[in-house]
């Protein structure tokens, strides 16, 4: 589908929103932590409960204004912010932090989407319950935004993530309206899980305004221990162990590299490796049991069993409060030490566990042929999820090796794949990790995924460029069939009304396909697109649109062919659902033809 222009935030359009709700924008709402994207905003606004929200999007619906919800800003894949298009209207949900009820005898707590994550920690337990979501930004993260992430965290192991701890939402969805799915019931089959459909979409299809939590009961006792293994392998082995001495009492299993202790002195952190000599490896794992068991004595069984099998060489028991939140803050600072030191590349990846090991090894290899770097590999062994993150040798610079970071994410992303693995585990895709998407999402599940997009958001408003930006970025905002400087030779083309061009909102050219029809199919004979916007989604965004036009004449099938030296679209096209039919000499070059069957 083609979307219509979207249009600017203007004064104009902050005539027609409520009373009160406009803010001054700060410097920090266009912000994100790694300061890979620069946000834009024409307004700010700060809704102050559900109705004020809904009456919002209404009117950005009705104009066609973008926009971008705001939560805490905590997210690192760029999904708060919008760096280019029209200037967008962002929705901070800072006002909307209520605990609205606690139900402690059906461990359910409401909250509101602005509550911030330490705060709705604090009234679980001051209902002597648990909310077990935690992470290291849960000072600053809301609610709403972790869930519109699908936030992992420390305790995925033993409670799941976000989507697994949340009954119900109320939301407002693209058009204004409210839905109210704030329901604290386990069990609901009434048709489609919107619940779960609106968790992990990046406010790309609606609002979060507040949320039905699940809570636990507090175990009664916590222990924490810090041991060193010999490999990655070994600290699989010895979750084994663990689940097999301890059962389900298991809360985290974190990996932790020596590169990442290392770093932390490197960084002059606060925190220490608490080892005379950093070892290569070490996990850090907790426990959290019920009345009558011993946590402690737990934790030196499952070291003398490792110890005994060869797993583990050394290892520290929490003795205190304070020892183990000495260790978890060890743990919580190795991110901030990877930004002092400033990484290439970071990769939050997702593995089957029992291929983790191997990966390991093949990605030290592939990053050896790439360059002299240094890898931090760490994180949530206990579910897969590992942070595998490339930094420049000892005295040198990120930015001395910038040029370096699309070939290192590709190829650690390529073994990811070659394993069955994904590209982003917890952080989701906002917008660093858009072309990602495309290249290595499943085909039908991206068209299902367009599809829910235009039924629900038709106007593209919601978080434009956020997760499909091929088919929503507000940097195309028009296309037409008028001509262009690069189109000189295609004269005929453009007289027979065959050739696309997309422009920016002031009218500047950016891309252009030219296309044929060849009986009960089209054929797309060239896509280009201007240096500036290169990357950007323009290509895919035209070659969406003919497929568009071609469903709309009734043709069976769309072709497309690419230079046999051009292995990227090679490697493109089969992810945009094309088939490869053939190898052809013309014109002097070898030609690759593709076809995508429309009926």
């Amino acid at each position: 589908m083609t979307l219509p222009a979207l249009n600017p935030a203007d004064d104009a359009f902050a005539a027609r929103l409520p009373d009160g709700v406009v803010k001054r924008i700060e410097p920090r709402y266009l912000e994100e932590r790694r300061g890979l994207f620069r946000g834009q905003g024409g307004l700010l606004v700060a809704p102050r409960n559900v109705d004020e929200v809904a009456a919002v999007i209404r009117e950005a619906n009705a104009a066609r204004v973008g926009v971008v919800p705001y939560g805490g800003g905590t997210g690192l894949v760029g999904g708060q912010v919008i760096p280019d298009g029209p200037v967008p209207l962002i929705l901070s949900l800072e006002r909307m932090k209520a605990i609205r009820a606690t139900y402690p005898n059906e461990n359910v707590l409401i909250a509101e989407a602005g509550a911030v994550l330490a705060d709705i920690q604090a009234a679980a337990e001051a209902a002597d319950r648990l909310f077990p979501l935690a992470l290291a930004a849960e000072g600053t993260a809301q609610i709403g935004g972790n869930l519109s992430t699908n936030a992992g965290g420390v305790n995925v192991l033993r409670y799941g993530n976000a989507r697994e701890l949340c009954l119900g939402l109320e939301a407002v969805l693209p058009d204004g309206q409210i839905w109210h799915g704030l329901k604290r019931l386990r069990k609901d089959n009434t048709g489609y899980d919107l619940r779960g459909l609106m968790i992990g979409a990046e406010g790309t299809l609606g609002v979060v305004t507040a949320a039905s939590l699940r809570l636990y009961p507090r175990p009664a006792s916590v222990g924490t221990a810090l041991l060193v293994v010999e490999s990655p392998a070994a600290a699989l082995a010895l979750l084994a162990n663990a689940q097999a001495l301890i059962g389900p009492g298991i809360s985290a299993f974190e990996l932790i590299s020596g590169q990442g202790m290392r770093f932390l002195a490197e960084t002059d952190c606060v925190a220490r490796a608490p080892f005379a000599e950093i070892p290569d490896w070490a996990v850090l794992i907790e426990l959290g049991l019920g009345p009558g068991d011993d946590p402690e004595s737990a934790l030196a069984e499952l070291f003398e069993a490792g110890q005994a099998a060869g797993l583990v060489t050394d290892g520290l028991v929490a003795q205190s409060g304070v020892q183990r939140a000495a260790f978890w803050q060890m743990r919580e600072q190795i991110p901030e030490a990877n930004k002092r030191i400033g990484a290439i590349s970071s990769h939050d990846i997702s593995l089957p566990l029992s291929v983790i090991p191997e990966f390991l090894t093949r990605a030290d290899q592939v990053v050896a042929t790439l360059g002299s770097y240094r890898i931090n590999a760490f994180g949530h062994l206990g579910d897969g999820n590992l942070h595998f993150n490339i930094f420049p040798p000892a005295g040198e610079t990120r930015a001395a090796h910038a040029e370096k970071r699309e070939a290192v994410a590709r190829a650690i992303y390529d073994l990811v794949a070659d394993y069955d693995g994904s590209f982003s585990a917890e952080h989701g895709v906002g917008r660093l990790k858009v072309d990602d998407l495309e290249r290595y999402g499943d085909p039908a599940k991206l068209a299902a995924m367009r599809a829910i997009k235009a039924a629900l958001d038709p106007n593209g408003i919601m978080n434009p460029g956020a997760m499909l930006a091929r088919l929503f970025a507000p940097y195309i905002t028009r296309i037409g069939r008028k001509p262009a400087p690069m189109l000189a030779d295609y004269a005929a083309q453009i007289a027979a009304g065959q050739v696309y061009v997309t422009e920016n909102e002031s009218g500047a050219f950016q891309g252009f396909v030219a296309f044929y029809p060849r009986g009960e199919a089209m054929l797309l004979d060239i896509v280009a697109v201007q240096p500036e916007v290169a990357g950007r989604g323009v290509g895919k965004a035209l070659i969406t649109y003919c497929e568009d036009e071609a469903r709309r004449q009734g043709l069976a099938s769309v072709q497309l062919y690419t230079n046999a030296a051009m292995s990227e679209n090679r490697t493109l096209y089969p992810h945009l659902g094309y088939v490869e039919t053939g190898l052809r000499r013309e014109d002097g070059f070898d030609r690759v033809y593709f076809e995508k069957k429309l009926r």
